[in-house]
């Protein structure tokens, strides 16, 4: 009989000061004797959990980050996902069936990493935010494709609810715009993305302008709740 378990990995992606996407990793060990690979912080889904729950517990119980908005973006059924030798000798470690089958929702997050300082706990012995372009190609089991995945529904999506957490509850235009060519990693013409989102009902102008700047002040925008 073909036995099935059910499990959720987690992108999170931060901004830092500097303006950079970096993921949250953890590393673990994958055998007695310390070797070490980095992963996606996840885990099985409880029996009686749903899925966003079971996303919620399992990223707090690695990493110990909390109250974050998730969004399910995928699901990973490959029946190869965990044959890799390095990933069947940590499977060995810590599951009593470690030849089960593994599906895997892919959940993603956005954050202000000045806001959420990870500390490893449960099978994770560090938990960091690396920055993309340092990601290793060796990530633990397929996680490498789901990082991958993660990004371009973000590049796809542009999911307000995901992006309104990165930004003050009132912003301006230009660093909106300037989220947007970072999370799409290209230059936006200024005159066409303005034209685009005053057709977006769900971002709303205000009668505030900024204050305290040197320039002439710009107009405050921001979500609708």
């Amino acid at each position: 009989m073909l036995l099935l378990n059910l499990s959720i990995d987690c992108v999170v992606l931060g901004f830092d000061k500097d303006q950079k996407i970096k993921v949250l990793l953890i590393k673990k060990f994958i055998n007695e004797r310390n070797d070490f690979q980095f992963a996606l912080p996840g885990d099985l889904v409880g029996v009686n959990e749903d899925l966003l729950s079971g996303g919620k517990r399992i990223l707090e119980s690695l990493t110990s980050l909390e109250n974050i908005y998730l969004k399910q973006f995928y699901t990973f059924g490959s029946p190869d996902r965990t044959k890799h030798k390095k990933d069947q000798s940590w499977l060995k470690m810590y599951r009593q069936q470690p030849d089960e089958r593994v599906i895997t929702v892919g959940y993603i997050a956005l954050v202000k990493m000045e806001e959420y300082i990870p500390h490893p706990s449960s099978f994770a012995v560090d938990a960091e935010w690396v920055e993309l372009s340092m990601v290793s190609k060796d990530l633990a089991f397929d996680h490498n494709l789901i990082l991958e995945k993660g990004l371009k529904y973000l590049r796809e999506q542009l999911d307000h609810q995901l992006i309104s957490n990165l930004l003050p509850a009132k912003f301006t235009l230009s660093q909106l715009q300037r989220l947007y060519e970072i999370l799409l990693d290209e230059k936006l013409d200024k005159r066409n993305f303005r034209k685009n989102i005053s057709k977006d009902s769900l971002i709303i102008k205000t009668d505030e302008k900024q204050q305290g700047v040197a320039h002439k002040p710009a107009h405050l925008y921001t979500y609708k709740s």
